[in-house]
């Protein structure tokens, strides 16, 4: 059982790093990692029953720190073309689902809608998945060990898809 002050300490951590996502205000994100994390976002396959429909042996996306700084670092240049012009997204986090582990982190499970727009064009691209977070306490805050995002589709419809979930 998590008590009251700790789920909303989950939460507002959640949402104040889906602000600076939505601010790039990529930088600070990074800070929030832990040196070991992972970041993982697998494919998604349409198929019939029974079966599992996400292939966790090939990832859209799979980072650990390093490689996310490096995609971080990438964005602030002009080679960037997939976020050039950047997008404007807004992150909605709900349905959290935490649960303490033995080893002092925090699992989480949530719920992630993101709108994104580029250029002048009127066009926009929602994006939904479910995510799994381990969080670490830190000082009086958490850092995230690890990133699971598991989206609501099987083919990206978005093109130049550069944004972190």
């Amino acid at each position: 059982m998590i008590s009251v002050d700790h789920r909303l300490a989950v939460q507002d951590f959640l949402v104040a790093e889906a602000r600076l996502l939505d601010h790039r205000r990529f930088e600070e994100w990074l800070e929030l990692w832990t040196e070991d994390a992972t970041y993982f976002v697998p494919v998604r396959i349409s198929k019939k029953m029974p079966g599992p429909d996400v292939v966790d042996d090939v990832g859209l996306f799979d980072d650990n720190k390093r490689s996310l700084t490096l995609r971080v670092r990438r964005l602030g240049t002009d080679v960037a073309w997939a976020e050039d012009p950047p997008s404007f997204t807004r992150r909605f986090v709900t349905n959290f689902d935490i649960q303490p582990e033995e080893n002092g982190e925090v699992r989480v499970r949530d719920y992630l809608l993101m709108y994104r727009s580029r250029g002048d064009g009127g066009v926009h691209d929602l994006i939904s998945g479910e995510r799994e977070h381990v969080l670490r306490v830190d000082g009086d805050g958490f850092r995230l060990a690890h990133r699971r995002v598991v989206l609501d589709q099987a083919s990206i419809g978005t093109k130049n898809f550069g944004v972190f979930l």
